[in-house]
């Protein structure tokens, strides 16, 4: 079974003195944002700090000042920005950051990066940009032009691993798994201590889970099928500490990582990254808005590799 685990991002800055998100919009509003992506809510979470909401397609954060939404699958990620556009008003927007990767099959999607930056900008102008080569994991960033600036100590950090080892893939795909075996499996609750945890379990195979600390938060998705395999994770915590961790119980053939505002990426990436893996790409851009974003691609060098893979003519497939 094919999905397409690849993750569409965006994050939304308001001024917080006019507006508050978490005080002056109530859980319609947001499900009804949800659903012009053709996404639905399936839980939530929350502090004093933040909202979580658990979806159908991955997860939209609400703070007081801005919301971070990320979807899979062939949601259409940019219709649900519009709408929160519509709704505030482009004069209330102080800052919108899209992004988009490369995807498993990019043609089964219903916009491509290039639609939706177009439709993005007769809103708000903007700048775009791809981080990593053409030709291989890379990042699309659409940013928007304003006189705001972004705060040094506003760091955001993504993980993004693809082609999970067979070990781990067989794991996440048994049959019956619950959410506690699958947490136990990634280590989450050690990992997170302190943290309100929230997850689902998709059938036949599949894994989200939102976590909350106070204004920090971490979400996982897993995608672990053996033919398109992908995990994604996002937080505003230093991922850096926990990714040796996450590496050794995935053991992915290639990741990447990208941050927001971590000026000591380079130095991270040399000290955490196990060194049986390779950099094909390391890439630091200091924006207009003062955001310095880095994107690094890593790979696990091949001593063997898969056979031809056999496909059904007679069934749907977005393979082919």
């Amino acid at each position: 079974m094919f999905f397409e685990g690849s993750v569409k991002k965006a994050e939304v800055l308001i001024d917080s003195r006019k507006i508050s998100l978490l005080n002056d919009f109530n859980d319609d509003f947001w499900a009804c944002l949800v659903r012009c992506c053709n996404a639905q809510i399936l839980s939530c979470i929350d502090n004093q700090d933040c909202k979580a909401f658990l979806l159908s397609e991955s997860s939209l954060f609400v703070w007081h000042d801005r919301i971070v939404i990320l979807t899979c699958g062939v949601t259409q990620l940019v219709k649900s920005v519009e709408y929160f556009i519509e709704q505030l008003g482009a004069q209330n927007i102080v800052q919108l950051t899209y992004q988009r990767k490369n995807e498993y099959f990019a043609h089964a999607q219903p916009s491509s990066f290039g639609d939706d930056i177009r439709l993005l900008s007769t809103y708000l102008p903007g700048k775009a940009y791809r981080f990593g080569e053409l030709d291989s994991h890379h990042n699309y960033v659409f940013v928007q032009d304003t006189q705001y600036l972004a705060r040094p100590d506003d760091k955001t950090y993504e993980l993004l691993a693809y082609q999970i080892s067979a070990q781990a893939s067989a794991v996440l795909t048994s049959a019956g798994l619950s959410a506690t075996q699958i947490r136990t499996f990634l280590q989450l609750e050690t990992l997170l201590p302190g943290f309100i945890l929230d997850d689902f379990v998709f059938q036949p195979c599949g894994y989200s889970l939102n976590a909350l600390c106070g204004a920090q938060y971490l979400t996982i998705h897993v995608t672990p099928q053996a033919s398109s395999s992908y995990i994604s994770v996002e937080s505003n915590l230093n991922l850096f500490t926990m990714m040796p961790s996450l590496l050794a119980i995935l053991a992915p053939a290639s990741f990447d990582l990208l941050s927001f505002n971590e000026t000591q990426f380079a130095q991270l990436c040399q000290a955490q990254v196990p060194k049986h893996y390779v950099c094909q790409s390391l890439v630091k851009e200091v924006l207009d808005n003062a955001n310095q974003l880095c994107f690094a691609t890593y790979i696990l060098p091949q001593h063997s590799f898969r056979a031809a893979t056999a496909l059904n003519l007679g069934e749907e497939n977005n393979a082919l």
